[in-house]
């Protein structure tokens, strides 16, 4: 059955239409992923199929007593509005908490928020999960979801794609969250040049899709060019030419798969690191810091002994409030620990992508901002201008010469981002990187990314971007220290749901209950209700954790001499593959000891 119908719409804001002549519709049962540049007309498309906007011309039609939800990416609420008069309006507490949907997006999303609280001065995220609450809670026929990622954690973005993969709802959502979209949708619709294009599949498939349309393209293009040379050598040398025919033979494929290179060169990136760096990186040892002043100081990393070496790739993921972002300070300078010491390698050069924007002079044009850090640099093997790189992430000739004070969001924090890359870091902190960049530009940066040889740490709720440009997982966990996940977001996610992390924190410091329950079957977390060893036992165990700590002891002073290694065989591609072999058996080993070592430290209390 179909439930929206656009038919030839056209809607323009500029002398440029966003859309043109478009005509599609919506079905029963679809899932419909929406991606395109920013600015490129996605939202204007939501908004007319929610018929808030009214095209230029064309006509949009819902079916009769059509059920429709409508996520838009500002969140307005009257100024004396809690978050129950939004979520739950006038319903009787024994009305909603019999409702099982309630129940579950209650639980969900707003696990910590007093109902009663009001809305006026909550952040950002606690507004969007109030917003989705409000979205989520009636039954609809159609939700249009326009960035619901926005402002989630990792643990809030897993639950909403589950809970939307169980609700029988049409679905039409954009996002930047390319992970999300290939989790909830299975069709994919880009806004491209005032049209939509239609791909069958979630983003992956979107992409190969794409690929191939492009692929088959080329290949028309050359097969007409050779069609063209033929001719031309046909009028030429006479009738004899005739009988010489193109061969043409592609399989899509596997042209697809086997011309694929890889993502990055490890190895290759790993020797020019440690060319740059040395051996020595950071080493965080015994490290306390906390935050806040007298009374209201609170405790963030405790003896935490961390180490970043030379090309290390790190993702890092925690709850909101777990310290995160107090990390990179540590490591920055701008958070000093209390106890402990941080030793930076003597030739870091360091670079800080925080959250907040960079103030450039307004006056200055882009190109020239970008040009006052560095008009050249070498990224991998290739040697790239300012104007070259600012094409790749979005910023066409004609945008390079607007002013800075004109440019949006996205558009600040991509240039904010290539200033930091001019000045040739070998050492990136990158804290929220996807935050206001659309697809086509998180693409542009994976790659520039892919060749940048040097240490990398990138917090981002954005779990696609994460692991495609990281080598491994770390995670706060709430202990006061850095702890190795060889399972990387997925055993982040089931220790969380497990109850073998702790839980988020509200503002006051409390804790918060856990977003759902332990799967059935699963053994119960040890905690204080949990039987302990006991007597010999204890002995046991404590002698196991002291076989632990050596082990762990012994791993790091291979990995240290590994990494000396590979710096004095920095011209030995052979040794180097041998050695890099040797060391990710190490850090795997290192890994697993590691965990074993904190289950039995938790059992042992």
């Amino acid at each position: 059955m179909n439930l929206i119908n656009v038919e030839n719409v056209a809607k323009a804001y500029a002398p440029e239409p966003l859309l043109d002549a478009v005509s599609l519709g919506l079905d029963e049962g679809d899932r419909v992923g929406v991606v395109g540049r920013n600015g490129g007309g996605k939202s204007t498309l939501v908004s007319v199929l929610a018929r808030e906007t009214e095209p230029d011309a064309g006509r949009v039609t819902h079916s009769r007593g059509l059920r429709l939800g409508h996520l838009a990416q500002r969140d307005d609420f009257a100024e004396d509005a809690t978050v129950r008069s939004v979520v739950l309006g006038d319903r009787a507490e024994h009305e909603w908490a019999g409702d099982v949907r309630a129940r579950d997006v209650l639980g969900g999303l707003l696990a910590g928020l007093d109902l009663d609280a009001p809305l006026a001065g909550m952040s950002g995220g606690e507004r969007r999960r109030v917003a989705l609450a409000r979205l989520l809670v009636p039954e609809s026929d159609v939700l249009l979801l326009d960035e619901p990622t926005n402002h989630l954690d990792i643990e809030a973005i897993d639950w909403l794609a589950r809970h939307l993969k169980g609700r029988k709802s049409a679905l039409l959502v954009v996002t930047h969250d390319r992970w999300f979209l290939d989790e909830v949708t299975d069709r994919t619709w880009e806004v491209v040049d005032g049209g939509v294009e239609r791909y069958e599949g979630g983003y992956s498939a979107y992409v190969l899709a794409k690929a191939e349309r492009s692929r088959i393209a080329a290949a028309t293009e050359a097969k007409r060019q050779n069609l063209l040379r033929k001719e031309l050598a046909w009028l030429r040398r006479g009738p004899q030419a005739r009988t010489s025919k193109p061969k043409f033979r592609v399989d899509a494929a596997q042209a697809l798969i086997a011309d694929e290179p890889p993502l990055r060169d490890s190895v290759e990136l790993t020797r020019f690191a440690t060319a740059r760096l040395g051996k020595t990186v950071y080493d965080v040892e015994d490290a306390t810091v906390r935050v806040g002043e007298d009374a209201a100081a609170r405790t963030i990393f405790e003896r935490m002994t961390w180490r970043l070496g030379p090309g290390d790739r790190v993702g890092l993921v925690g709850v909101n409030g777990s310290g995160k972002s107090t990390l990179l300070r540590l490591l920055d300078g701008s958070v000093p620990a209390v106890s402990g010491r941080v030793v930076r390698g003597k030739t870091v050069q360091l670079a800080h992508l925080t959250q907040n924007l960079e103030d450039i002079e307004p006056s200055q044009r882009v190109l020239e901002s970008v040009e006052e850090i560095r008009r050249r640099i070498t990224v991998g093997k290739r040697d790239w201008t300012a104007s070259q790189l600012l094409e790749r992430l979005g910023f066409h000739r004609e945008r390079q010469w607007t002013p800075v004070g004109d440019l949006s969001g996205g558009e600040r924090r991509r240039l904010q981002l290539l200033r930091l890359l001019m000045g040739e870091p070998n050492v990136l902190l990158l804290d929220e990187p996807t935050n206001d960049l659309d697809i086509e530009t998180l693409t542009e940066v994976e790659d520039l990314l892919d060749g940048w040889p040097g240490t990398l740490v990138v917090v981002s709720h954005d779990r696609y971007f994460l692991e495609r440009v990281t080598d491994h997982v770390v995670a706060l966990l709430g202990d006061g220290r850095v702890s190795m996940l060889p399972g990387g977001v997925d055993e982040y996610l089931e220790r969380r749901a497990a109850g073998t992390a702790p839980k988020p924190a509200r503002s006051d410091g409390t804790p918060v209950p856990a977003r759902k329950a332990a799967p059935a079957g699963r053994n119960a977390p040890a905690g204080k209700d949990a039987p302990r060893p006991k007597g010999g036992q204890d002995w046991k165990a404590r002698k196991e954790l002291d076989r632990l700590e050596r082990r762990l002891e012994k791993l790091a002073g291979q990995e240290a001499d590994l990494h000396e290694q590979l710096a004095a065989h920095a011209t030995d591609y052979a040794k180097l593959q041998e050695l890099d072999g040797r060391l990710k058996e190490i850090q795997a080993e290192a890994a697993t000891v590691e965990e074993e070592w904190l289950m039995l430290a938790e059992d042992i209390g």
